[in-house]
């Protein structure tokens, strides 16, 4: 007999730091678009795994020597290898108990709405529009949404449905949602990833978690947010999400400036690109990075891709991190005092007053 003890007990020994079970009804408020129950209709379960990221691969953008480990190990060897091993592993167990296993590692951006702005249709990363504009005549570029997608019945969806990880896991009882949008658990604050598996079969479910708040609320990924992407919460400029009865609520970040600024920080961290082509900003293409008052958007965004696309090193497919700062700026705070990460390590991870900044 299937039990959720089994599961549990399975992903430790794969490798997953911590699984929660929720009824796939806790998610019956998300929007048909993003709601998993058309993955699987027959579903009453969904399983939540957490793999940590290491906080070490932070140390190097802490630093500023050193910035490929953490899209490489912490997105690339998750996402691609460590969590599908993980499911796979975990959903053997589930179908061998005569029960179907629907593996979910994460694909990212690739539902029919887009995850950058919410937007039906044909939005692209500013990546795939380079693509695009240089192979359009040699290949097809994977969309940041299903640029073509069309439901296979009345009663569906468009494929690929896209559901929102981070809200899953909150209602498998793994966390909470902090003020920066990223997902907070007890055990490893901001620093991990998810992957998730669904079944028909009916499990002992996990209470959400309930216990002292994970954000404190402090605005400090406000602060230290290069791009200042993140609206303070004294602005009201926040998004409320109601899971099952719990109330989650973060920062209404601006999405599009924010993916400038996670992979290219800006002049004064981004220490590939040299000062002159900042002062220089060719044709107005770096305004967005560079003056205030300039709409994120994805035409603004594809100038800055352009212009600064020669000076960016990508080796395993995933952008390189040059900012990382409402992470490690979350991470500082909550190994302090009543923080839930006080206590983990010999020492912080930030061991100066305030991050490092080029002088320029």
């Amino acid at each position: 007999m299937l039990t959720s003890q089994m599961i549990k007990d399975a992903a430790r020994r794969a490798g997953a730091d911590a699984c929660g079970i929720a009824p796939i009804s806790r998610m019956a408020t998300a929007p048909d678009e993003m709601n998993p129950k058309f993955l699987f209709p027959r579903a009453k379960s969904m399983i939540g795994f957490v793999f940590r990221i290491p906080r070490g691969v932070q140390r190097g953008i802490e630093e500023g020597t050193q910035f490929f480990q953490y899209p490489s190990m912490a997105y690339g060897g998750i996402n691609e290898i460590f969590a599908p091993a993980v499911l796979y592993s975990v959903g053997k167990i589930i179908e061998d108990e005569g029960y179907e296993a629907f593996v979910y590692r994460n694909t990212g951006a690739r539902g029919v709405v887009s995850d950058m702005d919410g937007s039906q249709g044909s939005t692209l990363s500013p990546e795939e529009e380079i693509e695009v504009h240089e192979n359009a005549k040699t290949s097809t570029a994977h969309h940041r949404s299903v640029q073509f997608t069309r439901a296979t019945r009345e009663d569906n969806v468009p494929p690929d449905l896209q559901f929102s990880f981070r809200l899953a896991a909150v209602a498998c009882g793994l966390g909470e949602m902090g003020y920066s949008k990223m997902l907070l658990t007890p055990e490893f604050g901001p620093l991990q990833r998810v992957a998730f598996i669904f079944t028909d079969a009916e499990l002992e479910y996990d209470e959400m978690y309930h216990g002292e708040p994970l954000c404190k609320k402090c605005m400090k990924c406000v602060r230290e947010c290069p791009g200042h992407c993140i609206p303070d919460a004294k602005t009201g400029k926040t998004v409320k999400v109601n899971i099952a009865g719990k109330e989650c609520e973060w920062g209404d970040i601006d999405m599009w400036r924010c993916y400038a600024f996670y992979t290219h920080a800006g002049r004064y961290y981004n220490p590939f690109v040299p000062k002159e082509v900042w002062d220089a900003n060719e044709n107005g293409s770096l305004d967005l990075m560079e003056k205030e008052g300039v709409e994120a958007n994805e035409q603004e965004i594809m100038k800055v891709y352009t212009s600064l696309q020669k000076y960016f090193p990508s080796w395993v497919g995933y952008n390189m991190a040059k900012c990382g700062g409402c992470i490690r700026a979350c991470v500082s705070r909550l190994e302090r005092g009543d923080g839930c990460m006080a206590g983990r390590f010999e020492e912080p991870l930030r061991t100066r007053t305030k991050p490092w900044k080029l002088d320029r």
